[in-house]
C-alpha cells in the first residue's frame, strides 16, 4: 500500500499528479451522518470517544473523496487537564478564566498520554482505518489562541481581557504562554509517536494583533512549538487567521505548508510566503453557498494563482454548518479536475 500520498508531496513542495484537497471542519455538522451520532452524546463525550472519533473522521473520506482525514476533536481538548474546567454550551466556556499570577501558578503541565489517552487512540485507529487511502493530520490550537479562550472565558469580539494582560500585566501573559507552549509541544509529540503524518497548527486569532504585537508577543511561541515538534518525516502546517498583514511574519515562524485564509489573494500570498513553502487554501468559507458552477469557477482561479507545486486546496477557515453537502462534494470535484494541470510529466 502506497504512502507516497500526494497531500505528503505537496507538504514538501513536490510535483503531485492532482491538486490535493482537505477541509477545516470536513466532519461536522453540515453532514447529517455526524450530526446522526452527534445527536447521542455530548460535544465532549464525542471528542473523549475513540471509536465515535474514528467513526466522523472517515466519513468525509467516504462521502467527499478529500485527499486528507483530520482526527476530529477540539482545539480546547488539552487545556482542561491543565486545570480549567471546560464546558460547551453550545460554544466552548471556561468556567473559571485566567486572570491573574496566582491562576497561572495553578495550571499545569499535562503528559499527553496519561490526561488525553483518548487522543492518541483515535489517532492508533484511524491509522488502521486509513491505511493505503488517505493520511492522517493531527493538531493543536497555537499557544496564543489557546489562552483567548482561557483568559477571555470563551470567544470574543474585542478580546479586551487577553490584550489587557499582555499590556498591563506582560509577565502574566508571558509566564501563562510559557505553560501552554509547553503543554502544545508535548502534545504534538505525542500525536506524532501515535501516528499523526501532518501536523496542523491553528491560530485562528493570531490576526486581531498589529505586526508589532505579533513579533513581540506570539511570534516566539510559535517558532518555539515548530522548532520543537518538526521532523522530516511529518510536515506542520502553520494556519493563522486574518493574516493578511502578517504574512512574512507567520512564515518566519516556520511550518512546511502556510495556511492562507481568504482576505489575501493566493498569488500575493504566494509571493509573502516565498516559494520554499508549500501554501494552502484558501476558498472564502461562505462561497460554498453560491452555487456549484460559481465554485468551480473560483477553484480554478485559486488554483492558477497558487502555480504549479507545493499547493493545497482547503477553506480559508472551517466549513460552516448550513453548507449544502452536495456543494462541498461539487469543490472537492473541482479541484481535482481543475488540478490535473499539476499532473507529473
Amino acid at each position: 500500500m502506497t504512502t507516497d500520498y500526494r497531500f505528503l508531496k505537496a507538504c514538501r513542495n513536490e510535483p503531485v499528479d492532482v491538486t490535493p484537497v482537505w477541509l477545516m471542519r470536513q466532519a461536522g455538522r453540515y453532514l447529517s451522518e455526524y450530526r446522526s451520532v452527534r445527536s447521542k452524546v455530548s460535544f465532549l463525550e464525542l471528542c473523549k470517544s475513540p471509536e465515535l472519533c474514528t467513526e466522523v473522521s472517515i466519513q468525509p473520506i467516504d462521502i467527499l473523496g478529500v485527499d486528507a482525514a483530520i482526527m476530529f476533536s477540539d482545539i480546547l481538548v488539552p487545556i482542561e487537564p491543565m486545570g480549567m474546567k471546560l464546558d460547551f454550551n453550545p460554544a466552548p466556556v471556561f468556567e473559571k478564566p485566567i486572570r491573574s499570577q496566582a491562576d497561572v501558578d495553578a495550571l499545569r503541565v499535562i503528559d499527553p498520554e496519561a490526561d488525553v489517552p483518548y487522543v492518541m487512540e483515535t489517532i492508533k485507529m484511524l491509522r488502521r482505518e486509513l491505511e493505503g487511502r488517505v493520511p492522517l493530520i493531527g493538531f493543536s490550537g497555537a499557544p496564543f489562541t489557546l489562552i483567548s479562550y482561557m483568559v477571555e472565558g470563551g470567544g470574543s469580539k474585542s478580546f479586551m481581557k487577553l490584550k489587557g494582560m499582555m499590556f498591563n500585566q506582560p509577565e502574566v501573559y508571558r509566564n501563562l504562554m510559557e505553560k501552554v507552549t509547553e503543554t502544545v509541544i508535548r502534545y504534538l509529540k505525542a500525536q506524532t509517536a501515535a501516528g499523526a503524518q501532518a501536523l496542523q497548527i491553528f491560530d485562528t486569532w493570531g490576526g486581531i494583533l498589529s505586526p508589532g504585537d505579533y513579533l513581540n508577543f506570539v511570534l516566539p511561541y510559535t517558532m518555539r512549538v515548530i522548532q520543537a515538534v518538526k521532523t522530516p518525516e511529518v510536515p506542520i502546517i502553520n494556519f493563522v487567521g486574518n493574516s493578511q498583514g502578517i504574512m512574512p511574519l507567520v512564515a518566519q515562524a516556520g511550518g512546511d505548508v502556510i495556511g492562507v485564509d481568504w482576505r489575501i489573494d493566493m498569488a500575493e500570498a504566494r509571493r509573502q510566503v516565498g516559494k520554499e513553502k508549500a501554501v494552502q487554501g484558501n476558498l472564502d468559507p461562505i462561497a460554498l453557498l453560491a452555487n456549484p458552477a460559481e465554485i468551480d469557477k473560483r477553484v480554478k482561479e485559486i488554483i492558477v494563482a497558487a502555480g504549479d507545486t507545493g499547493h493545497i486546496f482547503n477553506l480559508g477557515h472551517g466549513i460552516v454548518p448550513e453548507t449544502p453537502p452536495d456543494h462541498v462534494k461539487a469543490l472537492v470535484d473541482s479541484v481535482h479536475k481543475h488540478g490535473v494541470s499539476h499532473r507529473v510529466k
